[in-house]
C-alpha cells in the first residue's frame, strides 16, 4: 500500500468517525456516510493489496483483457501453450488425462519461472484415422482431428499471442503423437518471423522427453521392467496421472484386476503404480522445461 493510500484512509475513516460522534444533529446529511463508504471500498479495492491477486495469477483464461496487458509490459512476456489430447487409457484412466495433466504441468512451471502466464488447454488433436478407425480411434470416447486442422490452431494461437506482445510462445505436448507437427509449425512460424526478432515459438522436446526417457529411466533403474512400465497406460503413464490427479484413475478397481492387455487399449503393466512414483515424473518434467524454457528466452 503506498503511502497515498494509507494518508487517503486515514483521512476518510477519521471523517466517519466525526460523522458517528454528530450523527444526532441535523446538519450532517445521512448521505454522507455512504460516499464516505464508497470511497474507502473505492480505495481498497484499486489498492496494490488487492490487485495482487492478478498479478500472481499464471492462468491467461482468469485475467481481464487490461489485466492481461498490463502483465505484458510489466515483463509477463513467455506464454506457454499446454496441449493434451482426449483418447483412451484403458479401463483403468479417464480419457482426459493428458488435457489436466499438461494443464497443471504448465502452471506449476509458469509458477516456477515466474513472468509466465499459460494459455486455455488444446485438447483436440490428432489421434488417427477416424474411418476406418485407428489406434486410439478403436476406443469410445477418443476424439481425433486431422493433422492440418492441429497445425492451423497452433499456428493461429501463436500468432494471436505475438500480435499481443508476447517475446516467446511455448508449446508444451504432453502426448507423443503430435510432437513432430508442433515442431513443423514452430519451425515454419520462426522462418516467416526471422526477421523480425519480437517473436519466437518454440515446441519444447524436454518436457515429453522427461516422461518418455528420463523418467523410464528412473524407473528401470528402480528395478521395474519394461514390461510393467509399457508405452502407453502402463505403470509409467499412470503413476504420472495418479500424482497430479488421483480422480483420474480408478485404482482401487485397478489394483485387484488382472493385468490388463493391448486388446483393452493397455501397452504395459499399471497395477503398481503410485502417486509417490508419479512424483518423480511431475518434478523431472518441471525441472527440465524450466531449464529448458531459460536457456530458449535467454538466447533470444
Amino acid at each position: 500500500m503506498n503511502s497515498l493510500t494509507q494518508y487517503l484512509r486515514f483521512r476518510i475513516t477519521a471523517q466517519i468517525t466525526t460523522y458517528l460522534k454528530l450523527q444526532a444533529k441535523p446538519r450532517i446529511k445521512p448521505r454522507f456516510v455512504g460516499t464516505c463508504a464508497l470511497l474507502v471500498a473505492a480505495l481498497y479495492f484499486s489498492s496494490p493489496l488487492t490487485c495482487q491477486a492478478a498479478t500472481n495469477e499464471v492462468e491467461l483464461d482468469n485475467l481481464t483483457w487490461t489485466e492481461a496487458q498490463h502483465r505484458i509490459t510489466s515483463g509477463s512476456t513467455t506464454i506457454l501453450v499446454p496441449i493434451g489430447g482426449t483418447e483412451q487409457s484403458g479401463p483403468y484412466v479417464a480419457l482426459g488425462k493428458h488435457n489436466v495433466r499438461a494443464f497443471l504441468l504448465a502452471q506449476k512451471i509458469a509458477q516456477t519461472l515466474g513472468n509466465t502466464l499459460v494459455a486455455p488447454v488444446i485438447s483436440y488433436v490428432p489421434e488417427g484415422s477416424i474411418h476406418p478407425p485407428v489406434a486410439h480411434m478403436r476406443f469410445t470416447g477418443t476424439i481425433s482431428i486431422p493433422d492440418s486442422a492441429f497445425e492451423s490452431v497452433l499456428e493461429g494461437t501463436a500468432r494471436s499471442f505475438k500480435q499481443h506482445g508476447f517475446k516467446d510462445v511455448i508449446f508444451l505436448g504432453d502426448h507423443g503423437g503430435y510432437q513432430k507437427n508442433m515442431q513443423k509449425v514452430a519451425a515454419r512460424l520462426n522462418r516467416e518471423w526471422a526477421n523480425d526478432p519480437t517473436c519466437r515459438v518454440s515446441a519444447l522436446p524436454e518436457y515429453y522427453q522427461a516422461v518418455s526417457v528420463s523418467y523410464v529411466n528412473t524407473l528401470r533403474n528402480r528395478g521395474f521392467s519394461m514390461a510393467e512400465i509399457g508405452t502407453h497406460a502402463g505403470l509409467a503413464d499412470t503413476a504420472l496421472t495418479m500424482a497430479l490427479d488421483r480422480s483420474l484413475v480408478r485404482a482401487d478397481v485397478m489394483a485387484h484386476a488382472a493385468k490388463p492387455s493391448e486388446s483393452e487399449g493397455v501397452y504395459g503393466d499399471p497395477r503398481k503404480a503410485t502417486e509417490e512414483l508419479g512424483q518423480i515424473a511431475v518434478k523431472q518434467i518441471i525441472d527440465a522445461s524450466v531449464t529448458a524454457i531459460k536457456r530458449v528466452t535467454a538466447a533470444r
